[in-house]
């Protein structure tokens, strides 16, 4: 059995919840250019429509059968696009990011407090746990859908994921914020994932 401190078990956490961070927000952008393609397919196969449609009252038959399909083919794209439901999947995502970074600088702030030596162990004990439910309240939202690829890119090994040793400085909020996020949402709580 290994033994570890306080401070070091909050420089884990901090470590996870900085990870977990940078999963939901590229969750959130990758999700966020597949809906901005899907869109653009959208509108391209109605302008093909729109303008086989046109044709057809001048040309003929085969202009007619192509309107018929590009307008099915945008139909059918459009209402998978809506079931799917990309764009909510794009705000749980920001949500739970932003959320997830507001840990992550109160866990840069403890760092630095414990650093200065302005708490006690009782203080420190107290905001770790605080931190840690805080972290897990970043989860009361539905991740229905992609649920098992976040849970699989977020235990999946990599070098990035796994340093060789704890870091003693805790990384600037630039080298972590890697783009705005929305402001807060209300979203339904559900079963929150495993850490």
């Amino acid at each position: 059995m290994f033994q570890i401190s306080v401070v070091d078990h909050i420089r884990l956490n901090f470590d996870r919840t900085r990870q977990n961070y940078t999963l939901h927000a590229k969750a959130a952008e990758r999700l966020a250019v597949t809906t901005a393609r899907i869109r653009i397919g959208v509108l391209i196969l109605l302008a093909i429509a729109a303008v086989t449609a046109a044709t057809s009252l001048v040309e003929g038959r085969y202009f007619q059968i192509a309107a018929a399909i590009t307008a099915g083919l945008a139909f059918a794209a459009h209402a998978a696009y809506l079931a799917i439901g990309v764009e909510g999947r794009v705000h749980a995502h920001r949500a739970c990011a932003q959320r997830l970074w507001q840990v992550c600088d109160r866990y840069q702030s403890l760092l630095s407090e414990i650093e200065d030596g302005m708490l006690d162990r009782a203080g420190i004990l107290q905001r770790r746990d605080d931190l840690s439910a805080q972290e897990h309240a970043a989860y009361d939202q539905p991740f229905a859908l992609d649920q098992k690829a976040y849970e699989s890119a977020r235990q999946a090994p990599s070098a990035e994921a796994q340093p060789a040793a704890v870091s003693v400085e805790a990384p600037a909020p630039a080298q972590v914020l890697a783009a705005p996020m929305p402001p807060d949402s209300d979203a339904a709580a559900q079963n929150p994932p495993p850490h």
